[in-house]
């Protein structure tokens, strides 16, 4: 018997390489001990199989963003612990491989309003977190409304014109017609109960509000508490 050791000790032994290059190797998710991925460096080990993906890169994770379908009601805390490798959307399983890494140190960004549910934005990249943070007023948004009530003549016009609501200038916005019963905002950073406002402006009431896009970058067909990861095609 021996006594149990770091796993990147022994995959040095294994395979020859660097210390460095183990703590990568492992980390990137291309070890496994009996048949079973670990990417703790410090994981003991003794007599189990110990195999190095024929695949594998020397490399650091990269860093990661992930688009979330937030449900209504959830803060970005709470939302963050929807995301695990168990709620990774089933059509978006391929590509990427899920790494412990991938779920550490992830900022929210661009939050939702109160109420709100749909596309939340959580990174580690910063170039990502300062795009998002800077260009905020600069960065389209749209949303899908679903209302009630009947809407004011000329509505659709007003809202996409600028009005005023309670003594208050609202901005115009791009406003269309979904279907009967939803309308489609598309404005810069929106504040919060600007579009309750503006419905409300033209006699309408919200009864649920949903983002769909941010910038470029649209949630697709997400199911809601799913996530999936942010393409290097994609930017916002």
């Amino acid at each position: 018997m021996t006594d149990p050791i770091r796993l990147s000790k022994r995959l040095v032994e294994l395979v020859g390489c660097s210390r460095r290059e183990a703590e990568l190797f492992i980390e990137g998710g291309w070890v496994t001990v009996d048949g079973e991925v670990i990417e703790e460096p410090q994981f003991k080990v003794d007599n189990q199989k110990i195999e190095l993906d024929p695949e594998a890169k020397a490399t650091a994770p990269e860093s990661v963003t992930i688009l979330l379908h937030q449900p209504a009601h959830f803060d970005a805390e709470s939302a963050l612990q929807l995301i695990t490798p168990g709620t990774l959307s089933e059509e978006h399983r391929y590509g990427k491989r899920p790494l412990k890494g991938h779920f550490m140190r992830l900022s929210p960004i661009s939050t939702l309003q109160a109420s709100a549910s749909g596309l939340m934005v959580f990174s580690q990249d910063w170039k990502i977190l300062r795009k998002l943070t800077d260009d905020r007023s600069k960065i389209e948004q749209e949303y899908v409304v679903e209302i009630e009530g009947t809407m004011a003549a000329h509505g659709l016009n007003r809202l996409n014109h600028g009005l005023t609501y309670k003594g208050k200038e609202l901005p115009a916005v791009k406003a269309s017609w979904q279907n009967e019963n939803r309308l489609r905002f598309a404005m810069k950073n929106p504040q919060p109960g600007v579009i309750a406002q503006l419905c409300e402006s033209v006699g309408l009431k919200i009864v649920s509000l949903r983002r769909i896009r941010i910038g470029g970058v649209s949630m697709g067909k997400l199911p809601e508490g799913q996530w999936r990861y942010l393409s290097g095609k994609e930017k916002f």
